[in-house]
């Protein structure tokens, strides 16, 4: 198994509609996000690509690493926030189901939604 374990993160669906609107615009709008729990952070939502504007984010070259996870690879928002939005497409064992699902950092949309 690759990757180190990882007891204090926890996946699980998020049950609930989870929406990204970033420039006025919804980006993101999924009933299929997973919310992982890491620790005493925030939950984040992990999106299926599906049910996110794929057109609206540019890929880039930025690239960070978590020992739980893997290695994280960025997109930026066309016309807005950069490194926006993070992906781990090769995510350790442990972490296969957020493989490829998309994260936004809140500080960088204008909300995401939960409910």
């Amino acid at each position: 198994m690759k990757g180190a374990p990882a007891p204090h993160i926890t996946i699980d669906p998020a049950g609930v509609r989870v929406r990204v609107t970033a420039g006025g615009e919804v980006l993101a709008d999924s009933r299929e996000a997973l919310a992982l729990k890491e620790g005493d952070y925030p939950v984040v939502y992990y999106v299926p690509r599906k049910d996110v504007k794929m057109d609206r984010l540019a890929r880039t070259g930025h690239r960070t690493y978590c020992p739980f996870k893997g290695h994280a690879s960025y997109y930026s928002l066309k016309g807005g926030a950069e490194n926006a939005v993070w992906t781990y497409e090769d995510p350790y064992d442990d972490m296969l189901a957020i493989k490829e699902l998309l994260a936004f950092y809140p500080d960088k949309v204008d909300s995401i939604a939960a409910g």
